[in-house]
């Protein structure tokens, strides 16, 4: 899942960087508004982390052209403006959610998390795939009734299938959705991760849970 955070405090901005790619997340960072607006507006993402307070172009107008321009990106607005008018102000304009400052990296990141979800459609925060089970709002993953421990990425990569079963998913849109389609055309980082997922989802039961379509991508088998 791409993010993208504009905000123009460094120390804020690393912070939250890093706590997003720690999550697993593909993180692009700016802190100045006209890049921010150029990056959005240049690459697909999930959900944008934006500051009102840019130098260069504010947040609110970053977003008012967004929207005008037709992007369907989740946007979460950060601002240190508490009233009724600023919030009102950015929803209005397209906003999806906010966050005042200050805020906890949990909260942030939990709130991401849900724009997340409401972008591939789904609100829910439990999935069920035959004996497989994921709670996506406390990111575990229980297969058989027995936890099975994933690293983020691993577990964004069963996120991502586990809310299409049955689908054919091309290595192609893995590697753009989850390691950002920058990888090497002869890596294998797509094939090692559903390697090590399907390893570590036979513990609980052997019976194979992510079906290789050879030539056509991977299927996450809901029998």
């Amino acid at each position: 899942m791409k993010v993208l955070l504009v905000e123009d405090s460094e120390r804020l901005r690393r912070s939250v960087a890093t706590a997003l790619k720690r999550s697993g997340y593909l993180a692009d960072a700016t802190g100045d508004g006209p890049e921010g607006l150029w990056l959005a507006e240049s690459h697909n993402y999930d959900v944008i982390v934006l500051d009102i307070m840019l130098p260069g172009l504010d947040g609110l107008s970053l977003l008012q052209k967004l929207r005008k321009a037709g992007s369907a990106a989740h946007v979460l607005l950060l601002t240190a403006k508490d009233t009724i008018e600023d919030r009102v102000r950015g929803l209005q304009l397209g906003a999806d959610d906010y966050l005042i400052k200050p805020f906890a990296l949990e909260e942030l990141l939990a709130r991401v998390q849900a724009l997340c979800r409401r972008q591939y459609g789904g609100k829910q925060t439990r999935l069920v795939v035959g004996d497989l089970e994921i709670d996506t709002a406390a990111r575990q993953v229980f297969r058989a009734g027995q936890a099975v421990a994933l690293k983020p990425r691993e577990y964004l990569l069963l996120e991502y299938l586990a809310r299409r079963p049955g689908e054919v998913v091309a290595r192609a849109e893995i590697e753009s959705h989850i390691y950002g389609g920058d990888t090497d055309p002869m890596s294998n980082v797509v094939d090692s991760a559903i390697c090590s997922v399907r390893k570590k989802l036979s513990v609980p039961n052997p019976a194979p849970m992510i079906v290789t379509r050879h030539g056509m991508g991977y299927v996450l088998n809901p029998e």
